[in-house]
């Protein structure tokens, strides 16, 4: 019962970032390699490094409620806000230098201004983004989840109101798909806050603000900064390949195809991802309490229903490739090539459930600067040189990228 919330409840946060630009998408083949890339740069940069900045309270907050230290959680949770905040700064810097960024990373300067365009209305919500992690964390650790399917659900309905009307019925256009996925993680970063402040379950771990937090920064970042390292560079693999894309002969084409592919991977595996927050949390409850035996079961039970799900998404994919394509484009050229990627696709999708899990036993076994050095090895200096040989050099381009 833990998983299935978890899974509901990243599905549909992400969701909202992916309707914007299905919204984009259908204004034109620029809009829609503009608004891909732009995803693709905000999750690179962004959104990837504040998911794993907030793992820090999986142990923090996980460990304080175990010991019914409830108080710290709260302090926990700030000290974390406080971070996310200061590095939301940074990335937004960075994000207004989008267009000369991607310039000089040999993308096509007429999807990059359009991309920054993009990145300019997103950077608001990267602060609410941040902040909504925390809370996620902070919930997550005391097995409260089921109130997350409410308070993400009901935002992810208000966004296809909101993205619609801004794009369809504005002048805003375009700038109204980014406009309105700031305006809704904000919603979705609220609801969540204004439940935390007046619920009464949180009475003994949330007892207000306090100073106190700014001592525990130091220590939190310890964990958050080797937690993000982790999380990052798995999604920046994924994402490198959207800008490998922009390389290729029709740039414009390939870089929609590519970047419909990650998204509908990073899709699947928000669907894990659930099932790895449960994974880590019952393989560390059983580590802690001396059960290895047990821990080994929970993972092997957790894999099983991982390898599951994703047989599930590929069989929906298989059978609905062309439909899930055209919620991105009505170009049909991009549709019938997308459905020549779906076989490479599936086989992704299902590999990565399981890493996705495994990732989550790590983080259970306290084994995250292990995962750090397998993901660099396996993504970077060996899936990477690959990829870019036989896409380049043997001329395989997209299909070799997903490969």
């Amino acid at each position: 019962m833990f998983a299935v919330p978890m899974v509901l409840s990243n599905v549909f946060y992400f969701s909202i970032t992916m309707v914007s630009v299905m919204f984009a998408g259908h204004l034109g083949e620029v809009e829609l390699a503009g608004s891909t890339l732009a995803n693709s740069w905000a999750t690179v940069t962004g959104f990837a490094f504040m998911t794993g900045l907030s793992g820090a309270l999986e142990t923090l907050c996980g460990q304080g409620f175990g010991a019914k230290m409830y108080k710290m959680l709260g302090i926990y949770l700030q000290a974390s806000c406080i971070i996310s905040f200061f590095f939301s700064i940074i990335i937004s810097v960075l994000w207004s230098f989008t267009e000369p960024i991607l310039v000089l990373l040999h993308q096509d300067p007429e999807i990059s201004r359009a991309a920054a365009v993009y990145m300019k209305y997103l950077i608001p919500g990267l602060f609410a983004y941040g902040f909504l992690q925390n809370i996620l964390r902070f919930l997550q650790t005391q097995s409260i989840v089921i109130p997350l399917v409410v308070f993400s659900v009901v935002p992810l309905g208000i966004h296809f109101g909101i993205v619609y009307s801004l794009v369809n019925k504005t002048s805003l256009g375009y700038k109204g798909a980014p406009m309105a996925a700031s305006v809704s993680i904000w919603i979705s970063f609220l609801l969540l806050a204004l439940y935390v402040l007046f619920a009464n379950k949180f009475q003994n771990t949330w007892t207000g603000f306090s100073l106190e937090s700014f001592r525990y920064i130091i220590r939190n970042s310890k964990l958050a900064l080797p937690s993000a390292a982790m999380v990052c560079l798995e999604f920046w693999a994924f994402e490198t390949l959207v800008f490998l894309a922009g390389l290729m002969p029709n740039s414009k084409i390939t870089t929609s195809l590519i970047a419909i592919c990650v998204n509908t991977e990073n899709i699947a595996y928000m669907i894990t991802y659930g099932l790895s927050a449960a994974g880590s949390t019952r393989v560390s409850n059983e580590l802690g309490a001396g059960n290895p035996n047990r821990a080994k079961h929970a993972m092997t039970v957790t894999l099983k229903l991982s390898i599951l799900l994703a047989l599930v998404v590929v069989l929906t994919l298989a059978l609905g490739h062309d439909i899930w394509a055209g919620f991105f484009s009505d170009s049909h050229s991009i549709i019938k090539q997308f459905a020549q990627l779906t076989p490479l696709l599936i086989v992704s999708i299902v590999i990565d459930a399981i890493q996705g899990v495994l990732s989550g036993v790590a983080r259970g076994c306290g084994w995250q600067r292990l995962a750090v050095l397998v993901n660099l090895g396996a993504f970077y200096f060996i899936g990477m040189p690959i990829a870019s040989v036989l896409g380049f050099k043997f001329k395989l381009y997209v299909k070799v990228r997903k490969l």
